[in-house]
């Protein structure tokens, strides 16, 4: 059983009783966590802080947000709780409803003040939580809301990087409608569609490629095409040679796709690679 306190204010007529565990959670916190609307009420009307906060930062109307309980998240914001109040790691509400999918409870809280462009300690923003998430609605009434597309991480990933890592297609696809820039690369020179090709991603490589990805060599000295043969997704490398990779550029360690490919035991690509570089000799 978790350890806490119990603590007694006086409040109009009746004592108010708080219990706190050990890591801040309070009555009013759980009441939201889950999805007790009457019990908050009581909770509120009986004093309790709707800004109190665990040690993580974070609080009721965080939970609230996060269960998708529009109903708690409307009362609390009634009762004063604020928006904006980040967790440790930067989240806000807003943050966890994007992260969770809660369309309707997103909207409330953006109608109520949250800020659409507010970033997590790690630069993260609401947008590129909604792409990571393949929460195709969210992005799109973010984006309407006026949430910068290309806003990146601190590590220089964008939404749509972290749209091709993770296989959103749909979202790619938003987000290039919507002007994200086909070739922003991540800190270490890797574009949407280095990240693509490296997972297997088919649909996302036919995406940026239609709007122009880069098929050359990139800020890490690699291409898309040593990506896609290093992790052995045949597909890939065929689509990459059909829309014009050059099969005999080589790498920052003077290897091409080809070689990359039977070091690390694809030799069915490695064989590709080969003839397609020997019938364009």
């Amino acid at each position: 059983m978790a350890r806490g306190v119990f603590t007694q204010t006086p409040i109009g007529e009746g004592p108010f009783v708080e219990y706190l565990v050990e890591d801040g959670t309070t009555p009013l916190i759980l009441a939201a966590a889950n999805d007790h609307l009457e019990c908050v009420r009581e909770l509120i009307g009986e004093g309790a802080d709707p800004n109190e906060r665990r040690a993580t930062g974070t609080t009721a109307l965080f939970f609230a947000a996060q269960g998708g309980f529009l109903e708690i998240v409307k009362e609390l914001l009634e009762e004063g709780a604020q928006n904006d109040l980040p967790s440790q790691d930067g989240g806000t509400p807003l943050f966890v409803a994007c992260q969770c999918n809660h369309l309707d409870v997103v909207k409330e809280l953006v109608t109520r003040g949250a800020n659409i462009h507010r970033t997590m300690t790690d630069g993260a923003t609401p947008l590129f939580i909604a792409a990571q998430n393949g929460h195709y609605n969210m992005l799109k009434y973010l984006i309407a809301q006026g949430a910068k597309v290309d806003q990146t991480r601190k590590d220089k990933a964008s939404p749509l990087w972290i749209a091709a890592q993770m296989g959103h297609s749909e979202i790619i696809r938003e987000l290039l409608l919507s002007g994200a820039k086909v070739d922003e690369a991540r800190e270490d020179g890797a574009t949407p569609l280095f990240k693509a090709a490296h997972k297997g991603y088919t649909d996302c490589v036919s995406d940026l490629i239609m709007k122009g990805a880069s098929l050359g060599i990139l800020q890490n000295g690699e291409t898309v095409l040593h990506a896609a043969a290093l992790f052995g997704h045949l597909k890939v490398v065929k689509q990459l040679i059909e829309s014009g990779s050059d099969v005999t550029l080589k790498n920052k360690d003077n290897v091409t796709a080809a070689e990359m490919a039977k070091d690390a035991g694809f030799d069915v690509i490695a064989e590709f690679l080969t003839q397609t570089a020997a019938a364009k000799s």
